[in-house]
C-alpha cells in the first residue's frame, strides 16, 4: 500500500494501532504526546526499516544542481534513509520526501541536512569573524535568518555551530569556530542555536541545530587535522566540553561526533562521552549523528577489525545516525542476529530521530519545508544583505593604524587597489559556505567603486600576484599604480581554500609572494592600509612591520566588500576583537591568553634570565593578544571602584569602571573582565574571561560599566574533580583587551 493513498488517521488507542490492515497508518503529532506515538510506531516497523532510520546519505549534485540518481532513488522507497544531505531547492527536496512518503510501507518523512555554517544564500562572516564581533545579539541574528534561508529552500536540518575551542591556528578549521576562549564560546554557541531553532520547533523556518564536534576536535596534536587528541579530564571538562553543553543547555537537538580520539579511544566509539557524559550528565534527548564515514574510520583508527564491528562499537556507544558510511545498513541486522547488539539499543537510537521528526511536525506535514512562494520572497532580501553589511563592519579587526592612515581622507583623490584578494569574489564566501554564489558577492574592488560614488575619488586596480604562486612578473604593473596614487590599499591574504577542512598549514605567513609586493609597495612611502582576508590568526611580523595600517576583515561573505569599504571611510567605526591570539612565530603555538604561569616563569625584572619558561630566540608575548583591537577613537579608563573587597559565598561583588570617549568620533568600546585564581588546589591560569559589554560612547561622553560577579564565576575542578570554588585571593584586569587595563583584587573568605 503506498503511502500517499491515505497519508494520516488519528489512533485512538495502542490496541487499534496494533489491529489488521491499519499497521501502515501514522498518528499525526497532536497533543505533544511524541514520545507515545514513536513507542507506537517502534512497534510495528521491522528490524530492516529501524535500521533505515539510522542511514544518512550524501545526495548528488552536477554543475547545473541536484540531481537524484536510481541508487538513492531506490534506497528510499525500500526505507533505508532516515535523512538526506547536501539537498535543497524546494522541487528537490518535494521529490525525495514523495519517495519516501507515497512508496514506502510506513511513510516516515525524510530529514534534510546541510552545511549551513555561516549563512545559507546569504553569507555571512566566517564564525571566526563574528565571535570578533563580540555581538550575540548579531550572531543570533545571522542564523536566524540563515536558518529563515535554508527553511525557504527545503533543509530542516544544519550541520552547525561548529564550537570546537581551539588554541592552534594551524588547524584550518578555526575558521569554522568562536576561538580560543572556553566561556566566549560558550555564549556563542549558544546564540547560535537559539539562532536556527528559535522559539517553536514546529514553525516552518526552524532549522535544527547540530553541535559539532563532540568532542575536543580542536586540540589535535600539531594543529593537524583528525590527529590525535590526549588530555587530561581536567583539562577536557575545564576548557572543551562547556561550550557543547551550553549548546545542549540552548536546545540543541543532535550533535555531532568528531573524527578524533581522545585518550586512545575514537569519538565514534567512545561510550563515556555520548552516554554517560552527553545523557546521564547533561540530559541530552536529541539524537546523535557521525560526522562523513565516521563509522568506518574506526577501522583505521585501529579499534575495529571489519565494518560490522565498527557498527556494532558505534552503536553501543550511542551513535544514533550513520552519515554516508552505510555501515549500519549493511551490517546491523545480522549483528543484531549474532547478539553483537541488542534490540533495545537499536530502538533507542531510533526512537531519538523519530522524536526530533515529530517535534519537527513532519508527520503533521512532510512538505512543510517545501513552500515555493518563500523560496521566491525570502532569500537574498534587500533587509538580510544591509543586516549582513553591517555584520561585516561588526567583525573587521583593526590591528594597527599608525599616523592616522585610517579612516581615508576626504581628500583624497586617487586609490590604487593592489592584491590578489581585491576583485576575488569566490573568496568572499570563505569556507563552508554552503548555497552561496560567488556572483552574489560585493568584492572590494566592487564596495569601493560604489563608495566613490559618495566621495569623489578615482580608484584603479592591479593584482600585482596570485595568492599562491611565486611569480613576481605583475609586480611593476602595480608598482607604478601605487606610485600614480594619493593612497594605497594592499588586498592580501589567504584564498579561502587555505583554511577549513583539511586544511592545515605549518607555515600561516603570507603566502606566495605577497609580503614582497607588501614591502616593494609600501616602501614608496604612500599612505597604506593592508586589508587582510583570511581564515586563521596569520604570522605577520613583517607586515606588522612595515605597513602603516593593517586592518583584518577576514573572509566577510556576501557583503564583504561593502562592510569594509564602510570601515575604510569611517562610515562604520571598527570596534572589533580578537577572540584568538595571533602567534609572532609558528614556533609559539599552541599560544593563548589563559595559559598556566609554570613554577618558573619570565621574571619582570630580568626577562632574558635564562632558567625559566621562555624561548632563547624569540619573546614569550604574541603580535596581538586575545581580546585586542584598535578604534578610530580613543577610549580611556579610569576610576575603578569595588563596592567591597572581601565576599562570602553567599556575597556578590559588583566591579566598575569609569570609560571615557576622549577621540573624535563616536565609538563602541568591548570592555573585558579577567580573573585570576592565585593558589588553588590546582595549578590555574594566569587569567580568564569573566565578563564584557559591548558599549556605545559618542565622542566626549563617559559611560560607568559594571560587573557583578558570585561564587559561580570563581569555580574549577579541583584536586578531586569536584566543580567548587575555593577561598583565597583573586587578582583582575579590566580594560580593552587580555593584556592591558587597571588591576585590582579581591578575596574571598
Amino acid at each position: 500500500m503506498k503511502r500517499g493513498e491515505n497519508l494520516y488517521i488519528l489512533i485512538i488507542g495502542l490496541s487499534v494501532f496494533i489491529a489488521g490492515c491499519s499497521l501502515d497508518k501514522i498518528p499525526p503529532s497532536t497533543n505533544n504526546k511524541y514520545q507515545s506515538k514513536v513507542d507506537s510506531l517502534l512497534k510495528i516497523m521491522t528490524v530492516e526499516e529501524k535500521i533505515g532510520q539510522l542511514n544518512l546519505l550524501s545526495s548528488s549534485w552536477d554543475v547545473t544542481g541536484p540531481t537524484m540518481n536510481k541508487n538513492y532513488k531506490q534506497l528510499i522507497k525500500e526505507g533505508k534513509a532516515g535523512a538526506i544531505f547536501n539537498a535543497f531547492s524546494v522541487d528537490y527536496v518535494t521529490r525525495l520526501q514523495k519517495l519516501a512518503i507515497e512508496e514506502t510501507r510506513l511513510g516516515i518523512p525524510l530529514l534534510f541536512g546541510y552545511d549551513v555554517v555561516h549563512g545559507h544564500r546569504t553569507i555571512f562572516p566566517i564564525p571566526l569573524a563574528q565571535s570578533c564581533s563580540w555581538d550575540m545579539e548579531l550572531i543570533e541574528q545571522s542564523d536566524r535568518i540563515a536558518a529563515i534561508e535554508a527553511t525557504a529552500e527545503g533543509v530542516n536540518w544544519s550541520f552547525a555551530p561548529m564550537i570546537d575551542v581551539s588554541r592552534d591556528p594551524r588547524w584550518g578549521r578555526v575558521s569554522e569556530g568562536a576561538g580560543e576562549d572556553t566561556w566566549l564560546a560558550s555564549l556563542i554557541g549558544a546564540a547560535r542555536v537559539k539562532g536556527f531553532q528559535d522559539k517553536d520547533l514546529t514553525d516552518n523556518n526552524t532549522l535544527i541545530a547540530c553541535v559539532k564536534h563532540f568532542a575536543a576536535y580542536g586540540a589535535p596534536q600539531a594543529g593537524r587535522d583528525y590527529h590525535t587528541v590526549d588530555m587530561s579530564e581536567r583539562s577536557l571538562r575545564e576548557y572543551y566540553l562547556p561550550p557543547y553543553q551550553a549548546c545542549i543547555e540552548a536546545g540543541a537537538r543532535t550533535v555531532m561526533t568528531s573524527f578524533n580520539e581522545i585518550a586512545g579511544v575514537p569519538s565514534t566509539s567512545n561510550r563515556w562521552l555520548f552516554r554517560e557524559l552527553l545523557r546521564d550528565e547533561w540530559g541530552f534527548n536529541g539524537f546523535v549523528v557521525t560526522d562523513y564515514t565516521s563509522i568506518y574510520e574506526l577501522i583505521p583508527h585501529g579499534v575495529a577489525t571489519d565494518s560490522a564491528m565498527a557498527g556494532e562499537l558505534a552503536l553501543r556507544a550511542g551513535i544514533d545516525m550513520d552519515m554516508q558510511s552505510n555501515i549500519y545498513s549493511k551490517h546491523l541486522k545480522k549483528s543484531l542476529d549474532m547478539g553483537k547488539v541488542s534490540m533495545k539499543d537499536l530502538d533507542q537510537a531510533v526512537s531519538n530521530i523519530l522524536l526530533i521528526k515529530y517535534q519537527l511536525g513532519l508527520f503533521d506535514d512532510p512538505y512543510k519545508y517545501c513552500n515555493v512562494q518563500r523560496e521566491d520572497t525570502e532569500i537574498l532580501t534587500q533587509k538580510s544583505q544591509q543586516f549582513a553589511r553591517e555584520f561585516v563592519a561588526q567583525s573587521c579587526v583593526l590591528l594597527k593604524n599608525e599616523n592616522n592612515t585610517l579612516p581615508i581622507s576626504r581628500s583624497v583623490k586617487k586609490i590604487a587597489l593592489i592584491g590578489p584578494l581585491s576583485n576575488s569574489k569566490d573568496d568572499m564566501l570563505g569556507n563552508w559556505s554552503a548555497a552561496g554564489r560567488a556572483e552574489d558577492c560585493v568584492t572590494l574592488y566592487e564596495g569601493l567603486k560604489e563608495k566613490s560614488k559618495t566621495y569623489n575619488y578615482k580608484l584603479e586596480y592591479a593584482i600585482g600576484c596570485n595568492v599562491l604562486e611565486e611569480s613576481t612578473s605583475n609586480f611593476n604593473k602595480a608598482i607604478e599604480l601605487a606610485k600614480s596614487a594619493d593612497y594605497v590599499i594592499l588586498a592580501l591574504g589567504e584564498h579561502r581554500h587555505l583554511s577549513g577542512e583539511a586544511a592545515s598549514r605549518t607555515d600561516i605567513g603570507l603566502p606566495g609572494v605577497q609580503q614582497q609586493l607588501a614591502n616593494k609597495i609600501i616602501a614608496l612611502g604612500k599612505p597604506t592600509v593592508v586589508v587582510l582576508f583570511n581564515g586563521r590568526p596569520l604570522t605577520i611580523q613583517e607586515l606588522n612591520d612595515k605597513a602603516p595600517a593593517i586592518l583584518d576583515a577576514w573572509f566577510g561573505g556576501t557583503q564583504s566588500g561593502n562592510g569594509i569599504a564602510d570601515i575604510l571611510f569611517a562610515d562604520a567605526i571598527p570596534s572589533g576583537k580578537l577572540t584568538m591570539t595571533f602567534p609572532k612565530n609558528v614556533g609559539q603555538i599552541p599560544i593563548h591568553y589563559n595559559m598556566k604561569n609554570t613554577g618558573r616563569p619570565v621574571r619582570d625584572e630580568n626577562p632574558l634570565y635564562k632558567f625559566t619558561s621562555r624561548y632563547i630566540d624569540a619573546e614569550n608575548e604574541p603580535l596581538y593578544p586575545f581580546g585586542y583591537g584598535l578604534s578610530y577613537t580613543k577610549f580611556d579608563y579610569k576610576n575603578l571602584l569595588l563596592n567591597k573587597e572581601e565576599i562570602t559565598s553567599t556575597d556578590s561583588i559588583q566591579i566598575s569602571v569609569e570609560v571615557s570617549n576622549t577621540g573624535n568620533y563616536d565609538g563602541t568600546e568591548i570592555v573585558q573582565l579577567y580573573l585570576q585564581d592565585i593558589v588553588g588546589s590546582v595549578t590555574r591560569p594566569v587569567k580568564e574571561l569573566k565578563g564584557f559589554k559591548k558599549v556605545f560612547i559618542p565622542k566626549g561622553e563617559k559611560v560607568t560599566v559594571s560587573f557583578t560577579l558570585t561564587v559561580n564565576d570563581l569555580k574549577f575542578y579541583d584536586i578531586n574533580m569536584n566543580y567548587k570554588f575555593e577561598p583565597g585571593t583573586f587578582n583582575f584586569l579590566i580594560g580593552p583587551n587580555s593584556v592591558s587595563g587597571i588591576k585590582g583584587a579581591f578575596t574571598l573568605l
